[in-house]
């Protein structure tokens, strides 16, 4: 997690540093950029405070809004001063500068206010997100509209007092930077616009073939719900049989241990077998988490995480009777909130028989395994526990003069044990359990010797009475919506989760017969990633319209917003190309940045 606010940290300090260049290079002085570049701590502090407000912490999405929201955070600024920049030069040597200031701002201040409603009305689909899609995206939303709220504050109010005390009457055209950048910029930029005006059909033609080469590219993007974070911390899940003991559920531990201690580029290796009963997640003594601190990037002998996974993979190999799966801390924390496993994907196989269930999930287990991308599939352990079953021969108790209940008070009293008060110390209070030692319930042998007591005063062994066999019995009974359901869990590695779940849907139809009344459901961040883009689909055209009715409220022309409108479709296009060239998959956080345009 600090890792994660550190990096996001640094970048906000990058984008501030570069910003400010920027402005420098182009604002025409000094005086003028540091008008602009106060706004961005102004804007900063103003998001700062909401937060507080608001009750959001410093988290990685939080400051990624403020990241976000650093180059739109000058946009009225940068209005407001070029404005007063051009009155002050255009001005005569006897006007005031105090009231050519002031007519400068408000000559920009109504398109100011509207430029930054417009922005912070575009985030408002972030603000529907609901669930977990909900909880890591609404801390940007709210950040970007805070810190454009005070961006807005500073353009309109601050900036021009700023102006006032900093800003002097400019040189002649040409004798600062700016204005040789902007000669050298216009020199090739001229001509091509005026190209373009004279053949209109030119730039027609140029925006669609544009805009058909983002369309040829968009069914080329992956799908996801977000881009894997690398925490800097690797999590080996051991899934081991369920009937282990805890000795050799650790001796299995350390063997491994020892195996990825091997490896350079682990510094490190911390297990834990099993979780207490007492917590949202509990975890059974088969199940063992090994977190691998790793060493310096600089020191691996590959270039990315994946293949530092796929590495381990191939060093330890197949390991006998233990099932693994890679993940990381906060990754693993929020598959297991989604599912309750500790994987990307869940594929939820509902019926009512458990044994159909378990042949049915390992026969998805196999299909989807041999999808390519497929890592750690895996399904549920639901059987695989063994238990004595105790069936009570009615006849037999009816001859001794019994009852079904008093043979069953007495094995429960024996074996699992029977309240026979409490202890009391101070406000603390304690249970007393009674029932029979270790030696007299720990075999079938010794639990079929435990004699019951006739109404007439005799004793009889318990295995007169009842018939008992050693059974292999279901480890957990998993439900949703009062549905039993098995769940078959993996990861995907080199491809995106969108084209995986497709092609694997594919491979479970041909693969799988399933009976009538079983249901096949996927899970994880494919779920997350579906439900956010359905809300989305939703709302982006609502929130289109209410920006529609903005801009022609402000031109008070039809042409004139469609004009600006218009820019949209070729933005999307330079979007899905930027993400094809970079090898990056449609994701939330993208279609975050396509809503920002």
């Amino acid at each position: 997690m600090e890792a994660a606010v550190r990096t996001v940290t640094t970048a906000l300090v990058i984008g501030i540093a570069l910003v400010a260049l920027v402005l420098f290079i182009f604002m025409g002085g000094v005086r003028a950029s540091l008008v602009v570049a106060f706004s961005i701590p102004f804007s900063v502090l103003a998001a700062l405070v909401g937060m507080r407000l608001f009750g959001i912490s410093a988290n990685l999405m939080s400051f990624g809004g403020l990241a976000i929201a650093i180059g739109m955070m000058v946009d009225g600024t940068i209005v407001m001063v070029e404005n007063v920049d051009r009155m002050l030069r255009d001005g005569t040597p006897s006007s005031r500068r105090l009231e050519t200031i002031a007519t400068a701002c408000a000559e920009v201040s109504r398109p100011i206010l509207f430029a930054i409603s417009i922005i912070v009305i575009v985030f408002l689909p972030l603000f529907t997100l609901q669930g977990v899609e909900g909880k890591t995206f609404r801390p940007l939303a709210y950040t970007v509209a805070m810190a454009m709220f005070g961006s807005l504050v500073y353009a309109l109010l601050v900036s021009p007092v700023m102006a006032w005390f900093l800003m002097r009457r400019p040189k002649a055209v040409g004798t600062n930077l700016s204005d040789r950048v902007v000669a050298a910029l216009n020199r090739p930029y001229a001509p091509l616009v005026r190209f373009f005006v004279r053949r209109r059909w030119a730039a027609v033609a140029l925006a669609l073939a544009l805009l058909t080469v983002g369309a040829l590219i968009l069914p080329q993007l992956g799908s996801e719900f977000t881009p894997s974070l690398q925490e800097g911390t690797l999590v080996l899940r051991l899934t081991m049989a369920p009937s282990i003991a805890l000795t050799e559920s650790t001796q299995v531990a350390l063997r491994v241990e020892r195996q990825l201690m091997e490896l350079p580029e682990v510094e490190s290796v911390v297990t834990r077998i099993g979780r207490g009963e007492v917590g949202a997640h509990t975890d059974p003594i088969n199940s063992a988490e090994m977190y691998l601190f790793l060493k310096p990037r600089d020191e691996w002998r590959v270039d990315s995480q994946a293949r530092l996974e796929d590495l381990i993979r191939d060093h330890l190999g197949e390991i006998p009777g233990v099932l693994t799966n890679f993940t990381q801390p906060i990754e693993m924390t929020v598959d297991e909130l989604l599912e309750g496993i500790r994987a990307e994907l869940a594929i939820k196989l509902f019926g009512d028989d458990l044994e159909v269930l378990k042949v049915k999930a390992d026969e998805i287990a196999a299909a989807v395994g041999g999808v390519r991308g497929a890592a750690d599939v895996q399904a549920d352990q639901i059987s695989g526990t063994p238990q004595l079953l105790i069936r009570i021969d009615r006849e037999a108790v009816a001859r001794w003069a019994l009852n079904v209940q008093r043979v069953q008070q007495v094995i429960r009293a024996a074996v699992g044990g029977q309240p026979a008060g409490q202890i009391f110390e101070g406000v603390r209070r304690f249970e007393i359990l009674v029932r029979y030692p270790e030696e007299y319930r720990d075999t079938p042998e010794a639990i079929a010797s435990i004699l019951v007591p006739t109404p007439d005063g005799a004793t009889v062994p318990l295995s007169q009475l009842v018939e008992m066999q050693e059974i292999i019995g279901p480890r957990q009974i998993t439900r949703e919506n009062g549905q039993r359901f098995i769940t078959v869990q993996c990861n995907v590695v080199d491809r995106d989760i969108g084209s995986f779940v497709a092609e694997g849907q594919a491979a479970i139809d041909r693969g799988v017969d399933l009976p009538p009344g079983y249901l096949v459901m996927w899970g994880g961040q494919f779920e997350l990633q579906q439900r956010a883009n359905k809300r989305l689909a939703l709302v982006v055209p609502v929130t289109l319209l209410l920006i529609f009715v903005l801009l022609y409220s402000s031109f008070n022309s039809l042409r004139s917003t469609m004009l600006i409108l218009l820019n949209i479709p070729l933005a999307l296009a330079g979007g899905v190309a930027a993400l094809w060239i970079s090898g990056q998959n449609l994701s939330v956080p993208s279609s975050v940045g396509f809503i920002a345009l």
